[in-house]
């Protein structure tokens, strides 16, 4: 890729999960696209090429690497990067509110109550507004809200529906990859786009295959960090193996 357009059509085709993203800083205005790309892919890694350095500066990529071909330092530094990232999921997932989630899940009944119970968990970590979409298998497929909690006068008026081609919903239930949108980003969920709330995270609910799609919701801009990120994935990662056992019963 040649250009930063080119680069973000890439990353925004639904239809193509892209988990590492290396970019050469002879590119031109590298840190502002890095920048943007964390913002918007929180759980991307991102990897800077700078042979022009004598030593690198990541700044908001992961990783850089000067030396890219020399004892194939790229590939070792994905790999490394990629094993790290598995790890911190797994110290992650004995956190307090994740073990308290497992905890509420088992207590909870079949269907919806356990999905319920996901997005209420999920509130606790301080969000304005969760919900849960489930992905029906029909052509194409559709995205319906299942579960839902927040103020009485946003549930009330909140879209059962969304759009599985042009929506944000839709994006993460074809690519599986977790997105952060603030109210300018496209594509979005109407009560971010429309101000309602300042920020909004969207994580999918299963992985070979795809059970739904978990919003999470805060008031204040820019309030959602790829840490909170981490923790809605594991509490997705938690009902979604819920939700594979209730299917296989």
């Amino acid at each position: 890729m040649h250009d930063h357009d080119a680069a973000r059509e890439v990353l925004a085709d639904s239809k193509k999960r892209t988990d590492v993203f290396v970019v050469d800083n002879s590119l031109g205005d590298v840190y502002e696209l890095v920048s943007e790309l964390r913002q918007t892919y929180p759980r991307l890694l991102i990897l800077m090429v700078d042979e022009e350095a004598d030593f690198g500066m990541p700044g908001h990529a992961d990783e850089v690497s000067v030396e890219p071909f020399k004892d194939d330092d790229l590939l070792k530094r994905i790999k490394r990067l990629t094993e790290e990232r598995s790890l911190q999921t797994l110290r992650a997932d004995a956190l307090p509110p994740v073990r308290q989630f497992a905890k509420s899940l088992r207590r909870a009944g079949p269907g919806q109550s356990r999905q319920q119970a996901a997005v209420e968990a999920i509130k606790e970590l301080g969000y304005d507004y969760v919900a849960f979409y489930s992905v029906m298998p029909t052509t194409p497929p559709e995205l319906s809200m299942n579960a839902q909690v927040g103020p009485h006068a946003v549930t009330a008026i909140a879209p059962q529906k969304q759009d599985y081609q042009a929506s944000l919903v839709g994006w993460v239930a074809q690519n599986g990859q977790s997105r952060i949108v603030g109210p300018d980003d496209e594509p979005n969920h109407p009560f971010v786009k429309q101000g309602r709330f300042g920020a909004g995270a969207c994580v999918p609910v299963g992985t070979t295959l795809r059970f739904g799609v978990l919003l999470a919701c805060r008031e204040q801009p820019n309030a959602i960090t790829e840490q909170n990120v981490l923790m809605l994935e594991l509490v997705s990662a938690q009902l979604a193996s819920a939700m594979a056992k209730q299917a296989r019963s």
